[in-house]
This record gives C-alpha cells, structure tokens and sequence, in this order.
C-alpha cells in the first residue's frame, strides 16, 4: 500500500501497535549515512503486506512509533537507518531485531545480504534495486529521482521480506542457542555503536600534513640509501625488477623463493626472514611501511573528515568476524599501526572535541591471555594474573628456568610471541618463521611452554575433540561458531579448522566481554546525565571524550564497569590514560 496522505498514519501505527512488532525500512538517496535524506519509509508487521509512506515529513509523523518501547524494531542492517534517524534527530527507542545480526549469529561463515537470504530461507529472489536506479556506475540514478509509484512495490517488498526473515530467524536463534547472546549482547551493541558513529573522533588534518611531509623526506632518504647500496637505479615498487636485484644480483640466498608466477617472492614475509643479515631488506620494509603509512592514513585521513561535522566517522560492523570482534571501516580505524613509531605518530592526530575536553582510553590488559588463563582453569598461568606479575616475563621464567629478576628483553620476546602464538595455534614451523631462529629451537620452546602450562595444552586439546563431536567451539557467554572443516581428510585444512577451533573461545569471549562493557559503559553515561562521549572502539580498547570536570568521578566508574563486565576466574584490568591526543593518553 501507498501510504500518500499522512492522515493516513494513525490508522497504520494502530495496526502496528496491536501487532506488537513491525519492521521498517528507510529509502534514501545516499548511503552515506550523514549526508542521506529520506525519500520514504517501508514498514510491515505481517507476511506479504507492506506500506510505502513517501515524503520527509513522515519521519516526524512516525515520532509515536520511534518512541514506543513496546514495539519491537526490525531491520535488515538497522544501524543504518538507526543512523540515518540519529542524523535529523530522532532517537529511536528499542527492542531491536536485526535480521543480519541473527544470520551472522545463526551462521558466522556465510553471507549475510538480505537477497541472498531471501534466496536462501524464503526461495524468492527480490526485485533488484538496480532495475529501479541501473547498473553500478556514473549513469547510475538516485532514489530521489524515481516516481514514487514505481518505488512502493520494491520499498514494500523489502520490508515485508526481512518480517519473514525475522519470523524464519526468531527460532533458530534458539535453536541453535543463540539467543542469549543476540538479545543480551548483539542488540543492545546496536544502538551503542549507532550513538558511537554518530559522535565520531575530532582529526587535526594540519597533523597529518605535517606528518605527510615528514614521510615524504623519510621515503626519498630509504630510497637513495636502497639504490646506493643496490649500486644502479631501479624501481622500487616493482617485485619483478627487485627480486632481480635482490637475488641475481646481490644473491643474498643461495636458493630464493619463487612465487607461482616464477617471480622471485619480495613480499613482507620473505624479506623479514633475510632483514636481520642486510641492510638493503631492512631498509626496504622501512621504506614500505612509510610509504603505506604515507598512502593509507596520513594521505586519506583528511578526505574522511566530514565537511558538516569536521569528525571522522568510522563505520562498526557486528557481522565482519565470525569470532564476534567489531570490525571498522570508512575509514578502518582499528588497523591503525602501534606496534612502530612511525604508525604511533598517526594517533597524534586524534585530537579531544574542544575546550575542557581530554582524550581518554581504556585498554583490556593482555585480555586474551586472562581469558586463556580462565577457560584453561591452567594454576601457573592464574597464579601469575594473580601476583600481578608480567605475563610474558614470569612465562619466560618458567619456559627458560631462570628467576624473574634474570628474564633478558629476548627470553620475553620470544615468551610474548608464544603467548599470543599458542592463541592461535602456533606450530614451531610458525614460531621459527617469527622469531627468525631454527625450527629445533622453537620446537623445544614450545614443548617447555606446554610442560610448564599444562592445563593450557589439555584444554586445547579437549577443545579439539569437543569440536569434533559437536561441530561447533562456543565462548564463555555462548556464542557459537560451527566449524565444519574440523573433519577434513585433507591435513592442512583440518589444522587450520584446529587452530580457529582454540582461537575463537579466547578472542570471542574478549569480545563479548568489550561489548558488555560498552552497552554498560554506556548506560552509565546516559543515566548520569554525564558530558563525557564515547567514541571508539579499537581491539581491546575504548576512547572517549572526558570532560575534565567529570574526570575524578568517571574515570573509576568506567573502570570498575569494564573490569565487571564478564566475570573471569582471573582479575580483570583496565589500563587508563588521558591526553592531548591519542598517542598520549595511550
């Protein structure tokens, strides 16, 4: 139905209202969900029945519906409209149901686009939306630009589909005991991430440009130094022309890798394993990390400042990992390099929102290994959380047999990335690969490791086999991911199947646990009526704008709250710190 009259409206929201539920659906003219405008809104609360309501004015007539808490909100990527409404000023009020989130829960590996779901669950392929706009591409029209007659069938259908999704998802969800951390978890996220992308991170570009120039000095310096030592110019950016130089010419191994092309392999791998022995390798990954730096953040950071705003607004998604984890995109704030100086001066740009206002982050410590340490009940690893020991120097202690006091920078090197391999299902192939040392040795680390942490192996190995059995590893709070694979004939897929196997009840259960903490974190912000913002969400690790003035108050609430977010049977700990910028509140 066409919805053209708004005296209309009220007959609609009774029907809604009494059915309890309703599923809607914003038609817009840009996805870009700052700059959209609202062309109509699709809605529908029972099978193959739709409304099309047209006009910008129905956002507002539709307030009744945005404010009732007792009307459960479905939608297929609600976020979007959710941000959409946020935008022009309207909060919606939940219960939400969103239908990809329950797919992503229901199925984590598959693909979660409501036509191929409709394909799949309901066996009907819906009106595609480019035989009302066109093909992708420069010809390609906007939604405003479609006679409104020719937009009902196609709006309406939409809404009406994902109400079928959701009726078709509502069981499965508990079928597949999902429910609980769909409804405790997933959807309460929701509208904390819309909140989140709508306060967006305030970035000083004259930082980046400053930065940008810095680069550009450092990549003229590699290359020279690159060239000199090659002894003739070549270009450094082709593979082809290196390899020749690297490995004809200089012949720095006897017998190179080839890739499957039969080009010599110069990608990051290959040329760190050789970076310790030449100058040139190691001068060449400083010159690609500056350059990728150069190019993929300080470059394009500033195209992704809002011209209404003067913020960078990510986009969260709750479906791009199918451990559970957040991912971040438009721009990806969360692959932003730490681990280097160079990828710290980036944070520098990240500035508070104004005057009485401090950038605050609260980063999970060592998370993962705690989580470890709690699902593999292992004493040595609990007692070292325990005794607030440093995780990586007490494991060194125990895998090389020397006191604490006499660990080496390089016993702990080689314990962190144990630790964190054994996540992930390090093999000493693995292990020797990272620490450019002999397979033997890395072999004897890692079966010292498992001596001194043997509930750790035990774990990992009864993880395996319940996977077996089940098909399928949960975290703590149940999120359940079906590994398929785990049965495989074929050796190489079936230990990678392993190696997901043991990592997604350790990184997903520390998922569970930051989202807790923001739908939480949140919450308490709302309730106190506080000035402060949360902004972003990076791994472990949350920021916010503190107000100044809150700061004596708030900063234990907001650790104590992440801290009890999800009980472990290690202690949990939050790391704090305040700044001028990102980097220096890290």
């Amino acid at each position: 139905h066409a919805v053209s009259n708004l005296d209309e409206i009220p007959s609609m929201l009774e029907e809604i209202r009494e059915a309890g539920v309703v599923c809607f659906d914003l038609e817009t003219d840009s996805l870009n969900v700052r700059d959209a405008k609202v062309i109509g809104v699709a809605l529908s609360c029972r099978k193959h029945h739709g409304w099309f309501a047209h006009g910008p004015e129905v956002v507002q007539a539709l307030k009744p519906l945005w404010d009732s808490e007792d009307i459960l909100k479905i939608g297929q990527n609600l976020k979007y409209d959710l941000g959409v409404l946020l935008t022009q000023g309207v909060a919606v009020k939940g219960p939400f149901f969103d239908t990809m989130i329950a797919h992503a829960l229901i199925e984590p590996d598959q693909r979660h686009g409501m036509d191929y779901l409709a394909e799949v669950y309901l066996n009907y392929r819906p009106v595609s939306i480019e035989t009302l706009i066109g093909p992708k591409g420069k010809l390609q029209k906007s939604m405003a630009d479609i006679p409104v007659e020719s937009i009902v069938d196609y709006a309406a259908e939409d809404a009406d589909i994902t109400f079928q999704l959701y009726e078709t998802f509502e069981p499965l969800l508990k079928e597949s005991g999902q429910e609980k951390v769909f409804y405790e978890i997933e959807m309460p996220t929701l509208p904390v991430l819309t909140a989140m992308e709508h306060e967006g991170i305030r970035v000083n570009p004259e930082v980046l440009d400053a930065f940008s120039g810095e680069l550009a000095q450092l990549l003229a310096t590699y290359k020279a130094r690159v060239l000199e030592l090659a002894g003739e110019d070549f270009n450094l950016n082709s593979p082809k022309q290196l390899g020749v130089i690297l490995f004809e010419k200089l012949k720095l191994v006897e017998k190179p890798k080839k890739t499957k092309t039969g080009q010599y392999s110069t990608n990051e791998q290959a040329l760190s394993a050789l970076a310790a022995e030449h100058e040139i390798v190691r001068t060449l990954l400083d010159y690609r990390e500056a350059g990728k730096l150069k190019s993929t953040y300080v470059d394009s950071l500033p195209k992704d400042i809002h011209s209404r705003t003067g913020r960078v607004h990510t986009s969260y998604s709750q479906t791009g990992a199918a451990t559970g984890r957040l991912s971040s995109n438009r721009p990806n704030l969360q692959n932003i390099p730490v681990r280097t100086d160079l990828g710290k001066e980036i944070r520098k740009a990240f500035v508070p929102r104004g005057e009485g206002y401090t950038l605050l982050a609260a980063d999970y410590s060592q998370i993962e290994l705690r989580v470890m340490a709690s699902l593999s009940g292992d004493l040595g690893m609990i007692a070292a959380f325990e005794d607030g020991l440093d995780i990586h120097s007490a494991t060194a202690a125990r895998v090389f047999g020397v006191d604490v006091a006499d660990v080496t920078p390089e016993m702990r090197r080689k314990s962190k990335m144990v630790n964190f391999g054994i996540i992930f299902g390090i093999s000493a192939f693995g292990l020797s690969q990272r620490l450019g040392i002999p397979r033997g040795e890395a072999s004897d680390i890692i079966k010292s490791y498992f001596k001194q942490y043997p509930w750790v192996k035990a774990w990992m190995e009864n993880t395996i086999e319940e996977c077996r059995k089940k098909g399928y590893v949960e975290t703590v709070c149940g999120r359940r991911r079906i590994i398929r694979e785990i049965g495989s004939r074929n050796n190489t897929v079936k230990q990678a199947a392993e190696r997901v196997a043991i990592n997604t009840p350790v990184q997903g259960t520390a998922a569970d646990m930051i989202k807790l903490a923001m739908v939480n974190v949140a919450k308490m912000l709302k309730d106190g009526g506080y000035k402060t913002r949360m902004l972003l969400q990076v791994h472990d690790e949350l920021v916010f704008d503190l107000w100044e003035a809150e700061a004596e108050e708030l900063m234990p609430k907001i650790k104590e709250t992440m801290q009890d977010a999800l009980k472990l049977d290690v202690p949990v700990i939050v790391e704090m710190g305040t700044g001028a910028n990102w980097l220096e509140a890290h």
